[in-house]
């Protein structure tokens, strides 16, 4: 593997300090003499790492003032394809945390529900319900109902590290995830989501219903999570049809 040059390393530390808060919007940052001491590079190196940095629109440059935070857009899903909640906040330098609120093997699915699982519906299905957080900032609630044979033979088998860490992860050592179908609505929180989320009630939230098949379309899991509209975007690349 290639090794990376000197100033992405440090454009690399400049920006988890963004991620991490230690540099936040519109803050200045330290001369690149100091920054270069601190990193015990040159200064060249340290404008080098700058300009990257400008140029992924994370830092902005005023002339004669010095370099500054730029403020972040909102977390975006779906800007790099399909991807698990875990998968997003890596990318963006944030770690998720879990808490499983329920979790039980329904006996009968709601028949909107059922209708997509089509004959598979008639198999034991997992009903799962997760409050997801970025860093220690809770993001959304999830309603998850997965076929039991893509977890394991037994829900009892799970492990509380299974139930709180990236599901696709778990469901992908049983079968490869394809594609998902997705509605992004916009409305008001009810009272249990806003208490959650730790928002005031009625905030608006994003409310997105996904279908997740495998390549060959057989149903894997249907999900009904609330999202934090203040926080979270979803971003999608269409194709036009010629």
């Amino acid at each position: 593997m290639k090794k990376q040059a000197v100033f992405q390393e440090v454009a690399q530390q400049i920006a988890q300090r963004v991620y991490e808060g230690t540099y936040v919007t519109s803050q200045k940052l330290p001369s690149d003499y100091d920054l270069a001491e601190e990193f015990q590079c040159s200064r060249l190196t340290v404008r080098k790492a700058i300009d990257l940095l400008i140029g992924q629109n994370l830092l902005v440059k005023e002339k004669g003032k010095g370099t500054y935070v730029m403020k972040q857009p909102k977390i975006q899903s779906g800007s790099g394809g399909l991807q698990s909640f875990t998968e997003t906040a890596k990318i963006q330098g944030k770690k998720t945390r879990t808490e499983v609120l329920h979790i039980e093997t329904v006996k009968e699915l709601p028949i909107e529900i059922g209708q997509l699982f089509g004959d598979y519906a008639k198999e034991p299905i997992v009903y799962l319900v997760r409050l997801r957080y970025f860093d220690d900032e809770p993001m959304t609630v999830e309603n998850l109902y997965v076929l039991k044979r893509y977890l394991q033979e037994d829900t009892a088998e799970l492990t509380k590290a299974q139930l709180e860490s990236s599901l696709y992860q778990v469901i992908e050592a049983n079968i490869e995830i394809g594609y998902s179908h997705q509605e992004v609505e916009a409305v008001k929180s009810p009272a249990d989501i806003a208490k959650l989320l730790q928002v005031p009630q009625e905030e608006p939230m994003l409310l997105v219903h996904s279908m997740t098949y495998s390549a060959s379309a057989k149903p894997i899991l249907y999900d009904i999570s609330y999202y934090r509209a203040d926080k979270y975007t979803f971003k999608n690349t269409l194709v036009r049809q010629k």
